[in-house]
């Protein structure tokens, strides 16, 4: 009888979660959510089921989630495994002839296919592609002492725009064509970024291993404006790798994202928890005064 007792009461709290959620459901109902994937769960099988199984949920529900991942822990591992020597300028690895064609067998190969794989394991409808297929990415080189290393110019997202239509969850590896047929690799967080302003998305949620954006007690953030954002940078409370995160947060925002999302992709179900609760999951950065998390 205390079983049975207790197991109602979590089915009644279930069923609460679900009922508190539909505002949210309705709000996010067509909506497009461009998710940069990488960090912890792309190497940890549990994680990686949780994440897609939170993807397909998504679908679910009537998002048209995208996701761009990242794999540098795959790429070196290779790298060292076929003996490809890397040179580094301003501590910033040099990406030449032999290095892209890792680069792109890695991401476009290997760590795409298993994050597809890993979708349709859950009842999903995956598809892989990277910036190269129909010239979704066009780039130029970032940095010419850096070879290889490209930067979104020109991003054409028809192609997902034809798979949302079909149901089709796209798996985007940040490689990108040249105009004059090279082959570029693009930094994950930039490639999300430039994805979801082309797409116009109504977020950009960028996955990473902290809890978001910090004020200088070490507290999370919640919510901020891009002029907040840049007053905690110049002040020097924001520093270090988050930098390129918030840079991309405040070029996707400026490029027509209506809000993007610095949070911690080891939180299980994280993504959920952002779109579909009042408080979310980490730090959300728009345009405005702030206002209630669906906004």
């Amino acid at each position: 009888m205390k079983r049975q007792t207790a197991m109602t009461r979590d089915w009644i709290a279930t069923a609460r979660t679900l009922s508190e959620a539909l505002p949210y459901l309705q709000r996010y109902t067509g909506a497009i959510v461009v998710i940069k994937f990488g960090g912890h769960a792309m190497g940890d099988a549990k994680a990686m089921e949780s994440f897609a199984r939170d993807i397909v949920l998504m679908r679910q529900v009537g998002v048209n989630p995208v996701i761009v991942h990242g794999g540098g822990p795959q790429i070196n591992d290779l790298l060292a495994r076929l003996g490809v020597v890397s040179e580094f300028v301003r501590g910033k690895r040099v990406t030449d002839a032999a290095t892209v064609e890792v680069v792109e067998m890695v991401l476009s190969g290997l760590v795409c296919k298993r994050i597809v794989q890993a979708i349709n394991d859950q009842g999903g409808r995956a598809v892989g592609l990277s910036g190269k297929d129909a010239r979704l990415m066009v780039c130029a080189p970032d940095d010419p002492e850096l070879g290889y290393v490209g930067r979104p110019e020109e991003v054409n997202p028809a192609v997902l725009h034809r798979l949302f239509e079909d149901g089709i969850i796209p798996v985007v590896a940040p490689i990108g064509c040249g105009r004059a047929g090279e082959t570029f690799n693009v930094n994950g967080d930039t490639a999300a970024g430039a994805i979801a302003a082309a797409l116009k998305a109504d977020r950009l949620l960028l996955l990473t291993d902290v809890a978001g954006v910090k004020d200088a007690d070490g507290k999370v953030i919640t919510q901020l404006s891009p002029d907040e954002l840049r007053r905690l940078t110049e002040a020097g409370v924001i520093g270090g790798g988050m930098i390129p995160k918030t840079d991309t947060a405040l070029a996707a925002i400026r490029g027509g994202v209506r809000g993007a999302v610095i949070l911690d992709g080891r939180l299980p179900n994280a993504c959920l928890l952002e779109l579909f609760t009042e408080h979310g999951a980490g730090s959300l950065i728009r345009a405005g005064e702030p206002q209630a998390r669906p906004a």
